[in-house]
């Protein structure tokens, strides 16, 4: 019979920097198992109670106005991703340090993981969309596993320190149980993660309740579009913004995912005779007001001069008016005692809009349809308010669950609360998107082109105007609406070789002209004209 041999554990001794190298091994697993154990229980509780979306919603939240801004301007729409990476990083770099730590003090080690847990506990307890204590069991389980692991693992190592008292294995360390070990916590904690990650993700009632969504044919439609309101130029922005290339900007580190059939919309507050609690089903059945269907630019208060943050689509829902009517709300002009309308969104945040705005005639909605299809779950599915001429933050409340008549002496609505103004209209702007800078042209004609909104008062004219010579006037399309972007075009002749600024401004439908002085978006949107430079080669 051939001999039988028997496995034996590997010892050897560790110099300093090997030690050192893997308490931080140990340190980093025991982060990813806190954030792997914290991912799946807040599958059981709620996605936005996580410890990374709790913490990166709370430094949203208390992010000076400046430094949210500049993220804005150089991430896009990628800067929610931006600060999830950072928060992860730093995460990363003090789960190195206290596993090196817990090298010489394991239980202060231990015990500075469970701190980070307190943090994201009060993160997620503190959050403006938090409603209980249960928001903290993510973070408070995921600290409890990362804290244990990390006091078992580096116990495993020689020369490890529980208090102040040597443990036994100085002279060498089993290196298959180790490695043992970091293997199953590592594998462990992955599989813990996805499957948090994938429990998080599925949204299946959600997903479901959207699927079944059939946008009805509304009682007012649309007015045809003009085909002359139609440019086709390359470079140049379509009249209708698909909903995939549709901006967004918003505080929520993960996209609410609500159920339309158990969403709710409560109306209540000052001047509310009749307070109301709508459903899904009233909006789309009509039995809330009558569905319309109206062509409407949005705008962001962030979007700089020649900024991407705007797009049109075709809107479809309830008209506001009516349904706030229903419920006895005067505007101020008439009596009533509310003058600014307060929505809320089901992850917390506050958008306050001039009740006059949403009274006044113009096509104020609550929408369910965007471009033909059920709100996408970015914009606000399964219902959002539109309404046009006003900056989105004072407007545009995605995912709105309650809708309360105030006025604006006695609440600050969350970007109010941030240095924003309370009331914003739109500004008007125009923007060149062909050519755009640095762009190298042929002598000839150039054919320069772009958009201009005034939303609510429309554009009346566009002008161009190359270098420091005089303004020319633009081809206009056809308008579509007066609370729709216009579509303009100007071929310019390029003669003269070598270097170009291009400049456009806009006049709106009231025979103002935007000016020329530079503003900042803070705090009630940017002013100025925006330039290309282009040479002519």
């Amino acid at each position: 019979m051939p001999p039988r041999y028997r496995m034996r554990s590997v010892t050897t001794k560790l110099s300093g920097r090997t030690r050192t190298s893997l308490g931080a091994l140990c340190g980093l697993l025991a982060g990813c198992a806190a954030l792997a154990v914290a991912e799946l229980v807040s599958a059981a509780v709620r996605p936005e109670a996580g410890p990374v979306a709790a913490v990166g919603g709370a430094a949203i939240d208390r992010t000076p106005v400046t430094l949210k801004d500049w993220a804005i301007r150089h991430f896009g729409t990628d800067d929610k991703l931006v600060l999830q990476i950072g928060i992860l990083a730093v995460l990363a770099v003090l789960a190195l340090f206290l596993g090196v730590l817990a090298l010489r003090h394991r239980r202060a080690g231990a015990a500075g993981v469970l701190a980070f847990g307190v943090v994201g506990a009060l993160a997620a307890t503190g959050r403006p969309d938090s409603h209980s204590a249960v928001d903290a069991l993510p973070s408070v389980f995921g600290a409890a596993a990362g804290s244990m692991l990390l006091y078992w693992l580096v116990g495993r190592l020689p020369g490890v320190r529980p208090g102040t008292r040597r443990v036994a294995g100085d002279e060498g360390w089993d290196r298959r149980a180790f490695v043992v070990a970091a293997t199953a916590a590592a594998a462990a904690s992955a599989a813990a993660g996805l499957l948090g990650r994938v429990l998080n993700s599925s949204g299946e009632r959600a997903d479901a309740s959207r699927a079944k969504v059939v946008l009805p044919r509304p009682a007012s439609p649309a007015a045809p579009v003009p085909k002359a309101a139609y440019l086709q130029l390359p470079g140049l922005s379509p009249l209708f913004t698909p909903n995939s290339d549709f901006y967004r900007v918003d505080t929520a580190l993960i996209v609410p995912k609500v159920d339309a059939t158990t969403w709710r919309l409560k109306i209540h507050g000052e001047g509310v005779t009749t307070p109301r609690t709508v459903t899904f089903d009233d909006l789309v059945q009509g039995r809330a007001g009558e569905l319309i269907e109206r062509d409407i630019t949005l705008a962001c208060v962030s979007n700089e001069v020649g900024g991407p943050y705007v797009g049109n689509a075709r809107w479809i829902g309830v008209r506001l008016a009516d349904l706030l009517k229903e419920c006895g709300v005067r505007p101020p002009s008439r009596g009533g005692p509310a003058d600014q309308l307060v929505a809320r969104s089901v992850d917390g945040v506050t958008i306050g809009s001039p009740v006059e705005a949403v009274l006044d005639g113009r096509d104020a909605m609550l929408a369910i349809g965007m471009n033909g299809q059920p709100l996408p779950f970015a914009h606000g599915f399964p219902v959002r308010m539109v309404v046009p001429g006003l900056y989105g933050y004072v407007s545009a409340c995605k995912w709105i669950e309650d809708i309360e008549l105030t006025t604006f002496a006695a609440y600050d609505a969350y970007w109010v609360q941030r240095s924003w103004s309370q009331q914003a209209p739109v500004k008007t702007q125009s923007r060149i998107d062909t050519p755009r800078t640095p762009a190298r042209v042929k002598r000839g004609t150039v054919m320069v082109a772009g958009v201009a909104w005034a939303q609510h008062r429309g554009i009346e004219r566009v002008e161009v105007r190359v270098d420091d010579g005089p303004w020319q006037q633009a081809n206009l399309a056809a308008q579509d609406s007066v609370d729709t972007w216009r579509l303009w075009s100007f071929p310019w002749q390029a003669t003269a070789l070598g270097n170009h600024t291009l400049t456009v401004r806009a006049t709106d439908g009231t025979g103002v002209t935007q000016t020329e002085e530079r503003t900042p978006t803070v705090p009630n949107g940017a002013t100025g004209w925006h330039s290309v430079g282009v040479t002519v080669a």
